[in-house]
């Protein structure tokens, strides 16, 4: 019987081994799995070595791992396919990476192996929410860490733009660059959330909230100072406070006996800005008692405010005309009641209220 045995070998075929593919760069987020495949055609006898270039150390030859390193596999499949798994990359990982077959002389491929930190807000080194004067400056920073280095890109978070001066002049810009926001002579209008984002291309972006405080003492408005309305009917009066830190906000008689809600009185407050209310205070069913002068007044830790108001009793003229008389529109006051006179048949009144009978003699 003659038995015969093959050996498969490159130098009974005389073919060399190659690589099918080239070796292609990965790059991952920090913590994700990693692979390289290395695709060997002919590989006969020869073995297939993973080696880190730039430390120059085998981490594996042909299924065996030589490293320590417990995240390391090899894998190998299709008979031509060898597999480098790295498990839960590192930043350390990064690198040069070598697919290498063991000929004379030596043949390899090369791929990096690229390891990228989603950007994280440094806490210790970023401002939290900050306090300033109105008139002051402020400094807020924001330090990120990650790979690539993180962008620092500010915002306010109401949309409004941030202003930026220089010299005499400023300027107003949808947002800000740098690690760094610096806010000078600083006005209640700048007051509010501002958002420090930190991105590099990796996601996902992150970002931190700072309320800038500007504080200044309480500032009252009064859109009618004086205010009428019918006996027997509800009257609202109205003030506009800005303040910061956020005041005591109360109303009094002129005597300065303070007001308080009840069956006569309803105060209500609405918050119109970060820093700004409206006052108001209704009357309900209007008596003469009630007419005179009323305050609204603010306090906070710095300052305080007050607006006048004054309440009178008020009817308007309609429009008659008889064959012989004409009554013209106009606004009578009782407060100003003692300044009415009768001259020739015709009620007059001063001061820009004035309720008139014209007598026409035909």
């Amino acid at each position: 019987m003659l038995t015969v045995i093959c050996v498969y070998s490159r130098q009974m075929t005389g073919l060399e081994p190659d690589f099918a593919y080239p070796l292609e760069n990965v790059t991952i987020p920090q913590g994700r799995d990693a692979t390289f495949t290395c695709v060997v055609n002919n590989l006969g006898g020869y073995r297939v070595a993973w080696i880190k270039a730039d430390t120059k150390a085998i981490l594996a030859i042909h299924e065996h791992v030589i490293t320590n390193n417990a995240r390391l596999s090899v894998t190998h499949s299709d008979f031509n396919t060898w597999t480098l798994n790295i498990r839960s990359a590192r930043r350390e990982d990064r690198g040069i990476y070598m697919c290498q077959v063991n000929t004379d002389p030596m043949k390899s491929q090369s791929a990096f192996l690229e390891v990228v930190i989603p950007p994280d807000i440094i806490s210790e080194e970023t401002s939290n929410d900050m306090m300033v004067p109105e008139g002051g400056a402020a400094k807020l920073v924001c330090k990120a860490r990650g790979y690539p280095k993180p962008d620092i890109v500010w915002k306010r978070e109401d949309g409004a733009e941030i202003i930026s001066r220089a010299g005499l002049g400023k300027t107003k810009i949808p947002s800000a660059e740098g690690e760094v926001l610096t806010l000078s002579k600083v006005t209640r209008g700048e007051m509010g959330a501002y958002l420090c984002i930190a991105s590099n291309g990796v996601p996902p972006s992150v970002s931190k909230r700072m309320m800038l405080h500007v504080h200044f003492h309480p500032m009252v408005q009064v859109p009618n100072q004086l205010v009428g309305a019918p006996i027997g009917t509800n009257v609202t009066l109205v003030c506009h406070v800005e303040a910061s830190p956020k005041a005591i906000n109360y109303w009094t008689r002129e005597s300065d006996e303070m007001i308080i809600s009840n069956s006569k009185y309803a105060m209500s407050e609405m918050k119109t800005s970060v820093y700004s209310v409206q006052m108001r205070l209704v009357i309900m069913n209007l008596q003469k008692h009630d007419l005179g002068g009323y305050k609204c007044i603010s306090k906070n830790s710095i300052g305080d405010a007050e607006g006048n108001i004054r309440l009178y009793v008020s009817f308007t003229c309609g429009i008659k005309q008889r064959k012989n008389d004409l009554f013209l529109p106009a606004l009578f006051a009782s407060v100003y009641s003692s300044r009415i006179s009768k001259r020739n048949g015709q009620w007059r009144f001063v001061d820009n209220f004035f309720c008139i009978f014209i007598n026409f003699r035909s």
